[in-house]
């Protein structure tokens, strides 16, 4: 609908450009939920492939076994889900923080491929809020492992025994691996609010951009 009312006869816009520019206003809108105003940058100029134009049984070859970032895993692998979720960093030519802070803003907004609570450690998702690093770090918690799932954790409190979160290993990695746990207290400290909203945006725009070759 949008594209519709947009497009004239001299100026379209893309589904591709409408994709990352639908993400930004939703990043800029939860920043403001969070009390800060950003202006998450865009750059137009990507294009669509039409359905002649597109080889089926090729693309089907590039579903991606797994993604940590938004919790998703088609089955269990010879390999971690952390492992998988570094390799997924490795291919968006992402440094440890930027990994790191990618994770945490993507849990903060509930982005779950299948908008499942796993992981979403906030009680305000939709907010770009540090949450998930307080939480995940917080004392006031334990982790216990979920039986017959080896993938899956419950996050309890400690002084009830009652659960308050479910998580992934995926989640875990940042408060258990010592270099990501060091980022993760970073972003988890009362005056970096701020700085994570702000490196958050960075990541993204990177990641938005990481196909515009004519950018470069």
């Amino acid at each position: 609908d949008i594209k519709n009312d947009f497009d004239t006869s001299s100026t379209k816009i893309s589904i591709a450009d409408l994709v990352v520019l639908g993400g930004n206003v939703a990043i800029e809108n939860a920043a403001k939920k969070a009390g800060y105003s950003i202006e998450v940058s865009f750059t137009p100029g990507r294009t669509d492939a039409t359905q002649d134009q597109t080889d089926i049984d090729g693309t089907n070859l590039l579903k991606p076994m797994a993604d940590g970032f938004n919790n998703f895993q088609q089955k269990e692998y010879t390999l971690t889900p952390e492992q998988l979720l570094v390799d997924k960093a490795q291919q968006l030519t992402l440094s440890a923080p930027e990994m790191t802070v990618l994770v945490g803003g993507m849990r903060a907004l509930g982005a779950n491929y299948d908008g499942s609570k796993t992981g979403i450690l906030t009680e305000q998702p939709g907010t770009l809020s540090n949450d998930f690093f307080k939480n995940l770090l917080s004392m006031d918690y334990s982790w216990k492992p979920v039986e017959n799932n080896k993938n899956l954790f419950e996050i309890v409190e400690r002084n009830t025994n009652n659960k308050k979160w479910d998580a992934t290993r995926v989640d875990l990695i940042f408060g258990s691996n010592s270099e990501l746990r060091a980022l993760s207290e970073v972003y988890a400290s009362e005056d970096a609010k701020e700085r994570f909203v702000n490196d958050f945006v960075a990541a993204w725009t990177k990641v938005m951009n990481l196909d515009r070759f004519d950018l470069e």
